[in-house]
Parts: structure tokens; C-alpha cells; sequence
């Protein structure tokens, strides 16, 4: 009996020794079964799946954390200056005789604040460019129309040649303009400006002399004068329509420059004179002339025996 408990202790003793030294045994050997350890499958362990989880978070994260971006990418890009400035800044350019409409740009972020930084300068530089009836020198040149025979308008007569201003001793108001093109030309003048003094509804039409701007303008106060020729009951004194420039008499030229010999110049395609503001606006009293027209038109005075003062 002892000696059977002894075998099964010794048989005990070598099977253990067996599992915890991984020896292969036979089962004929060992009477007590060997208990195999279970394997553990990866879905029961949870540091091997993990990863893959955290690893399509943070894929997850990133697409998300691109679509803010994206968005905050287009958005400043699409901005567009309010139409507002534009039509503020072109109703401030016809009062002052200014034909260039600055845009005003109201600007998001800073990057747009730099771009129009950047803009300023070639939108200063488009008037210089754009403004035809200025010289090199700063000057503007004009055509002014009077008219040499008597006319009565409102039972005054309201003649006036190049003789009349020249035999002026003081400036002379260039007065009795109703229509607003011309009057906002006079705005436009500066003084040292020059001017053609053009004989107009007369028999023979044409630029007879010149004369300079040495007064900018100022209310034409004929318009308030109940009595004056050209009186304009909407024009107040406290609000003025209208405005006048003073003149001096410079010279009368030798031989007239007609409206005929005009007309047959701006015929001709590509011809200095082809866009000539009088002659594309037969009505209005005081026009522009570019600084290529003054040039061509005082060549012309010259070879006639006229050398225009300048």
C-alpha cells in the first residue's frame, strides 16, 4: 500500500515537472492527463486590437480637422468690394471733373489688406494716364464759345467777341453757363489753363484767339439776378447751380481756324483731331481739348502766321 502511494507520488512529481519544463510525455507515462493552457484569440485581447482602433481615430481626426481648413481656404477668396464705394467714388469723379472711379476695398484679413496696399499705386497713376487733355507740364487746355453778333435773351443782348475780352482791363467772369457738361468743365479748370476763344451762331464759325483760366470757379451770382439774361429761379444763393471761371485775353489770331476745316480733319480715321469733344458734342459751350488736339491745332496756327502763346 505504501508502495503505491510512493509510485503515485513520484508519478505526480515527474508530471509536474513535465508541464512546467514543457518535456513531452506520453500518456502511457503519466497516468494524470496533462491540462492543456487555452490560447488566448486576438479579439479576447485587447492590446493587439487597440492600435487598429486608434489608428482609424486618428485618420478620422485628421480628414475632419481638413474639411475647417478648406473652408477657411475659399472663403476670403471669394470677397468681393461692395458696389457701394464703387457708385459713391464715380458720382464724386463728374462733380470734379475727374473721368477715374476709385474702388474702395473693405478688405477681411490682412493678406487682402496687403493686396490692396499693393493696388494703390497703379490706381493713382491711371488718372495721369487716362486725363488726355493735361501736358506734361499739369496743364489743361479748353474751347470756350461766345458769340460775336447781338442775340437778345431776356430782352438783354448778349454779344461777345474776342475784341470785347480783349479790350478788358480787369479778369472777366465766364458767366451765363446752364447746362451741366459744360459747367462741370469749368470746375474742372485750374488756373493757368488755356483756352481757344471759339465765335459761335455766326456766319463764319471758328477758333479766333486764346485766352488763360487765371480764376477757378466760384457761384455765377447772374443766376440769383432777376434782371441778368440767363436768371435761374432753382439756383440759390445758399445752394448755387452754377459756376463761373475768370478770363484774360492772351491773343487774337491773324487767321481764324473755321469749324469747316474741323470737321473735314476729324473725317479722316486715326487723325489727331477724330475725337475732338466739340465736334462730337456740337452743343456744349465749353469742351475739352487733348493735349495732342491743342498741338496739332497751333501747328496748323503756325503755318497760317499764328505762333500761339503758350
Amino acid at each position: 500500500m505504501q508502495q503505491e502511494r510512493l509510485l503515485v507520488g513520484v508519478t505526480f512529481l515527474f508530471c509536474t515537472t513535465s508541464l512546467v519544463l514543457d518535456v513531452p510525455t506520453s500518456r502511457d507515462s503519466c497516468q494524470i492527463p496533462r491540462k492543456k493552457m487555452p490560447k488566448r484569440k486576438a479579439k479576447d485581447l485587447g492590446d493587439v486590437a487597440e492600435p487598429r482602433r486608434s489608428s482609424r481615430r486618428i485618420s478620422t481626426a485628421a480628414k475632419q480637422e481638413t474639411v475647417p481648413e478648406t473652408t477657411s481656404t475659399k472663403g476670403p477668396s471669394k470677397a468681393k468690394p461692395k458696389k457701394g464705394a464703387t457708385a459713391t467714388n464715380k458720382k464724386g469723379a463728374v462733380i470734379n471733373g475727374n473721368e477715374d472711379g476709385e474702388e474702395e476695398q473693405v478688405p477681411n484679413e490682412p493678406a487682402d489688406a496687403t493686396k490692396a496696399e499693393e493696388a494703390k499705386p497703379s490706381t493713382k497713376t491711371a488718372p495721369a494716364a487716362a486725363t488726355d487733355s493735361t501736358a506734361s507740364t499739369g496743364r489743361q487746355y479748353w474751347l470756350m464759345k461766345a458769340e460775336p453778333e447781338t442775340r437778345l435773351e431776356n430782352g438783354h443782348d448778349v454779344r461777345f467777341s474776342i475784341d470785347d475780352l480783349a479790350s478788358k482791363t480787369e479778369p472777366e467772369p465766364w458767366d451765363g453757363i446752364r447746362a451741366y457738361p459744360a459747367r462741370n468743365n469749368l470746375r474742372s479748370m485750374k488756373k493757368g489753363d488755356l483756352a481757344f476763344f471759339y465765335h459761335s451762331n455766326c456766319k463764319t464759325p471758328a477758333i479766333v484767339g486764346t485766352m488763360e483760366i487765371v480764376q477757378e470757379h466760384s457761384p455765377d451770382l447772374s443766376a440769383h439776378d432777376l434782371s441778368a439774361p440767363y436768371y435761374d429761379p432753382k439756383s440759390k444763393p445758399s445752394d448755387p447751380k452754377w459756376s463761373v471761371v475768370h478770363v484774360t485775353f492772351k491773343q487774337k489770331l491773324k487767321t481764324p481756324v473755321t469749324l469747316k476745316e474741323m470737321k473735314a480733319w476729324q473725317s479722316t480715321k486715326g487723325h489727331p483731331m477724330e475725337n475732338f469733344q466739340m465736334l462730337k458734342l456740337a452743343r456744349i459751350s465749353v469742351s475739352k481739348v487733348s493735349a495732342g488736339e491743342w498741338e496739332f491745332l497751333c501747328g496748323e496756327m503756325e503755318k497760317n502766321g499764328d505762333v500761339v502763346e503758350q
